[in-house]
């Protein structure tokens, strides 16, 4: 048997671990003993209850609600909760969302309404930001509106950052939190501080700062993982009511991440030496809510622009230190009103909306920084769209059609600046079967312009391979399913909500980018016909028509003082003619494996609140014919908020409790090389203060 890994026998933990300890285990205790309160449960996922679409479509995560998205530093800490999704990629410069299967790549992902478009490195995520900035993760499971718009073929994330109003108290002018955490595998230190306030009535201030200092962990085996790294996180937002009728806001978020990493962040441990790095991320939101005494106008609009960029010191002299530079920058406007009509025939609930987004990529070579020359490669793509969806209620029947138009122009490099005009449609149902029980149906028709391609890879079309009969990404996705919501089974005010989905994603035309390279089997396209083999790199459309079938169920029971939540997903790809699974960068396609999740809840009083979270993921078989073995993961963790000392809480959890061995099925996995398997991270001990006043 192995050592058990404790950080004080390491002498890892710092006084701010030996101060948490000290706060629980002495008052622990007696707190135990104390009459059991009525309080919150941690929120494991939380679903709507309006419509068809928000309530078996959209999932959150609540990071206060929620002890691992409390004490997360990387996205898979917490948006593994929601069936249905995985996060690939173990160090934060490479992690990659997956919905069903699809990476962050086919899914719009949002921070604050502001979309995070295109595509930097394809061995990095494109996903830049630091959890300690969120209060909430929203996740559509699937694609089944055409309110979510083009480049959405999985689903979408919605990122949120804190706001003021959700840290002051009834009454309270101004405070602040102050939080400190510390993570015993990788040496991390998190400090951060939050001011916020009420001036007035009207108005509320928010400023934060974070500081995160990462050393390189260590997966179960004890080999090192190869991250070294700081990072400074920044949040300031301001909102306005003028009037009664409208509320303005505006908002500055910063992620800047610089530090050593391995030049290709999926292969953690290869021969080539980490390098230094640099990955940051800025988004800027102006925002604007119209709604005067009526039901017919509900109008938000939000202007933004996002810039994510990366710099690598590849080892040649260059201005600044750096001798590569690749950035992505989205601007975008959206405008979207809801008006609720009655009528004799029912409750119309219609959402109409308007949306312009432009893409653009850059980079610039080591040549560009030390001559200063022009951008080696430039392109860029733009998106508009219009749709209108009605959520038609009658009774006990609610239908949902929607129509959407999009009009895409492609990058140069890609398509040679193609321009696409398409409209896709969408019908839902809803019927309560029963009180607090509905079946449900969905059928959404797909459309996703060729997107920019890999920002390092630009060069001027030197190189490159023009698909002027490139093809748009379409298909449908299409749902069925049921769920319930059962009161009072063994004692009062306990619930316990149950939901069972089946699916199926058809893609059609998917876009595959081919590059020579030096590894065997690897071929470029020829530069004059576009046919596989050949010295230049370009997209092309697979001849496989892929589909994606899968399952998601899920069950949450809630007392006052307990709550458990189980589920079970899977999700499997498949073509039409070789039966191979969609090309991806894990090897497995859409499949990320049968994963099983057990998540505990038990609040003893007020002031201690206990989990305990269990995950089983499958083995499987990729489309190379390895098989990929099955892995079980445990996590426990306490929460002590003191009585005498209030807005005080302390927190300690250990994730990976037993130390397992073991690398994602949405990471890449070599099972005959261990150096190029991006293996997850072993026993972690995570302890927090945080400070509210």
């Amino acid at each position: 048997m192995r050592e058990v890994k404790l950080p004080i026998s390491s002498n890892q933990l710092t006084l701010l671990s030996m101060g948490v300890a000290a706060i629980l285990w002495t008052q622990a205790a007696s707190a135990a003993a104390e009459d059991m309160p009525s309080t919150t449960l941690q929120t494991i996922t939380v679903t709507a209850n309006t419509s068809v679409r928000d309530k078996v479509q959209e999932d959150g995560v609540y990071v206060e609600d929620y002890t691992p998205a409390q004490q997360a530093s990387h996205l898979s800490d917490f948006l593994n909760v929601v069936p249905g999704v995985t996060v690939g990629g173990t160090s934060t410069v490479n992690q990659r969302v997956r919905i069903r299967g699809l990476e962050d790549s086919n899914l719009k992902v949002t921070v604050d309404g502001a979309r995070q478009e295109g595509k930097l490195f394809y061995h990095m995520g494109d996903i830049t930001i630091d959890p300690d900035l969120l209060k909430q993760a929203d996740v559509a499971v699937g694609n089944n509106s055409v309110t979510l718009g083009n480049d959405a073929l999985g689903g979408a994330v919605a990122f949120e950052t804190v706001d003021a109003a959700d840290l002051l108290k009834p009454g309270q002018k101004i405070g602040a939190k102050l939080k400190a955490g510390y993570a015993s595998n990788n040496d991390e230190l998190l400090t951060s501080a939050t001011v916020f306030g009420a001036p007035s009535d009207n108005v509320d201030l928010l400023a934060y700062y974070g500081k995160r200092d990462t050393s390189s962990g260590e997966d179960g085996e004890g080999r090192e993982l190869f991250e070294d790294s700081e990072s400074e996180s920044f949040l300031l937002k301001a909102g306005a009511y003028v009037g009664d009728d409208h509320h303005v806001g505006a908002s500055f978020s910063r992620t800047d991440k610089e530090g050593v990493f391995p030049f290709r962040p999926d292969f953690p441990s290869r021969s080539e030496p980490p390098i230094p790095q640099q990955v940051k991320r800025d988004t800027y939101t102006l925002d604007h809510n119209f709604n005067p005494a009526n039901s017919l106008i509900d109008v938000d609009t939000t202007v933004y622009q996002t810039e994510t960029q990366i710099l690598r010191d590849n080892g040649i002299e260059a201005v600044s230190g750096y001798d590569w530079d690749a950035k992505v920058k989205t601007t975008g406007v959206k405008i979207e009103n809801t008006s609720v009509i009655d009528t004799n025939s029912g409750r119309h609930k219609l959402i109409a909306g308007l949306e312009h987004y432009k893409k653009q990529s850059d980079f610039y070579s080591a040549e560009d920084r030390t001559t200063k020359l022009p951008v080696s490669g430039k392109d860029s793509a733009k998106n508009t769209s219009v749709y209108l969806e009605d959520q038609w209620q009658m009774g006990k029947l609610t239908l949902t059609p929607g129509v959407r138009y999009d009009r895409y122009e492609a990058p140069e490099f890609i398509a040679g600046g193609k321009t696409y005009d398409n409209v896709v449609g969408a019908l839902a149902a809803s019927y309560e079967i029963a009180p607090r029980t509905q079946v449900f149906a969905s059928y959404t028709e797909l459309f996703n312009g060729p997107d920019l391609g890999q920002t390092v890879f630009n060069s001027n079309g030197e190189g490159v391979y023009v698909n002027n009969d490139l093809k748009p990404e379409e298909g449908y996705n299409s749902e069925v399913g049921v769920t319930t919501t059962l009161r009072d089974l063994t004692i009062a005010d306990d619930a316990l909500q149950l939901s069972a989905k089946y699916f199926r994603s058809n893609i059609e035309n998917y876009q595959q980018f081919m590059r020579t390279g030096s590894r065997p089997g690897r071929f470029g396209i020829d530069c004059e016909t576009g046919a596989i083999g050949g010295d230049c790199q370009g997209m092309f459309n697979s001849d496989e028509d892929y589909k994606i079938d899968g399952v998601e169920l899920a069950a949450n029971y809630t007392t006052r003082d307990f709550g458990m939540g189980l589920s079970y997903s899977r999700a499997r790809s498949e073509g039409d003619k070789t039966g191979n699974s969609i090309p991806s960068v894990s090897g497995s396609g859409a499949d990320s494996g049968d994963r099983y999740m057990v998540n505990l809840d038990y609040a003893a009083n007020d002031m201690v609140d206990l989990g305990w979270r269990s995950t089983y993921v499958a083995s499987i078989t990729d489309n190379q014919g390895e098989t990929k073995p099955s892995y079980d993961v445990h996590d426990v963790y306490v929460n002590y908020s003191p009585r005498q000392f209030d807005g005080l809480k302390a927190t300690v959890g250990v994730y990976n409790l037993f130390d397992e061995t073991y690398a994602s099925h949405a990471s890449r996995l070599n099972t005959a090389d261990a150096t190029t398997t991006d293996f997850e991270m072993g026993r972690n001990i995570k302890t927090s203060l945080t400070y509210q006043f």
